[in-house]
């Protein structure tokens, strides 16, 4: 079974829908088809604050029928092969669909299997992790239940989907500790792969003034590599190859992460296995019919919601110029946005561009400060954007 479209694009997450709804109002008679297996469309910042215990998950799930908008053909069905010399995408169930134009928004994939000793293991034994909706509720549950000893937070080698995630619910946990008044019989432990706690000086600078007062063990430089749940037990292994071993009572990890292997198995693959894009313009250095944006693009900035908010537009735009014969005109300069809880009631909003450079959307507010405001913006604000404006293919 063989279909064609003007535009396909791979993937119905974050990055895929935007795209799919800008291009759908962009365009009179859109061609345009969503390749997605999933039913359902998770808002997966939102698990963040379900692990501490302030949001439900069910309020991240949305049916993926509802979202994607009208002008677009959904082929319900999971991607087993990308073949841009050909102009074709292939289906694990045997379709192959064709194309003019492609869009690669197909996301990554958690890799836990890199963690020896974990399969099976997760939401057990002290193990959570937010990284999953069938696991962020139980990362509340063990926060919540917690009576002191060691309270363990990885964070895997970069790049991965929200790198300020492994550390945010850190400090949430560490109030969760003093509310229940274990905190005095706790080590709150943070063994991260990265060589610092961010990688922009000025949030770096707050974020260790948190860690400071806070009283957190910051280990850097120290990849999880296996875990012994029976024993409770996570080793490490720094940068040299020599292992330590951490004894934890809790552990929430963010597992490693990577491209999904239809990507990385394609001529389209650069470095590390991502999808090759111009990091200005989204578009394929090699096939110029081809673009990408989102946690599968290999460009070099944090994998965020907000970094494909500011990509998409240009995306959208350059792929209209491409179809009407024109070069690119949009310019991407690498804005992501993190936003960083540093504790109930706190957030950092940590902005920036491809050159590490502070790059806030209210310059005139110092940046480099936790506040109230942000973090009720990040409860209530940010959400109701996402579902209204963002994936209808507006702002």
């Amino acid at each position: 079974m063989s279909e064609y479209h003007s535009i396909v694009i791979v993937g119905g997450g974050t990055a895929g829908i935007t795209v799919a709804a800008r291009l759908c109002r962009a365009l009179d008679e859109p061609d345009l088809a969503v390749i997605e297996p999933s039913d359902t469309h998770y808002y997966q910042p939102l698990w963040t604050l379900v692990g501490g215990g302030v949001a439900k998950r069910e309020a991240s799930a949305r049916p993926m029928a509802g979202l994607l908008p009208a002008g677009a053909r959904w082929i319900q069905s999971a991607v087993s092969a990308l073949r841009p010399d050909e102009n074709g995408v292939v289906t694990v169930d045997g379709r192959e669909i064709t194309y003019d134009y492609l869009v690669v928004a197909s996301g990554l994939t958690l890799r836990w299997d890199l963690v020896g000793g974990l399969e099976g293991r997760a939401g057990a034994d002290g193990i959570c992790s937010n990284y999953a909706y069938d696991q962020c509720s139980r990362t509340w549950e063990t926060i919540r239940d917690f009576e002191g000893g060691t309270a363990l937070f990885t964070m895997p080698p970069p790049p991965i989907k929200c790198a300020g995630a492994p550390q945010k619910i850190m400090y949430m946990a560490d109030d969760a500790f003093r509310k229940n008044g274990v905190r005095d019989r706790t080590d709150v432990v943070y063994g991260a792969a990265t060589p610092g706690i961010f990688s922009v000086r000025k949030y770096a600078e707050t974020l260790d003034k948190v860690i400071a007062r806070r009283g957190i063990d910051a280990r850097f430089q120290q990849r999880l590599t296996a875990v012994r749940a029976d024993e409770r037990e996570a080793i490490f292994t720094d940068g040299d190859g020599k292992e330590s071993v951490v004894g934890y009572d809790m552990l929430h990890l963010a597992p490693p992460q990577g491209p999904p292997r239809f990507v990385a198995e394609s001529s389209l693959a650069g470095e590390g296995g991502w999808c090759e894009a111009d990091r200005t313009t989204l578009q394929h250095p090699r096939f110029p019919n081809v673009f990408s944006l989102g946690d599968a693009s290999g460009l070099p900035t944090s994998k965020t919601g907000a970094a494909i908010r500011a990509q998409a537009p240009v995306l959208t735009r350059n792929l209209l110029d491409a179809m009407a014969g024109l070069a690119p005109t949009a310019i991407y300069d690498g804005y992501t946005a993190c936003p960083l809880i540093t504790g109930y009631g706190k957030l950092l909003m940590a902005e920036f561009d491809y050159d590490l450079q502070p790059a806030p959307s209210l310059p005139w507010i110092d940046s480099g400060k936790e506040r109230w405001s942000w973090y009720q913006f990040k409860r209530y604000g940010l959400p109701w954007f996402y579902w209204n404006v963002m994936l209808r293919g507006r702002g």
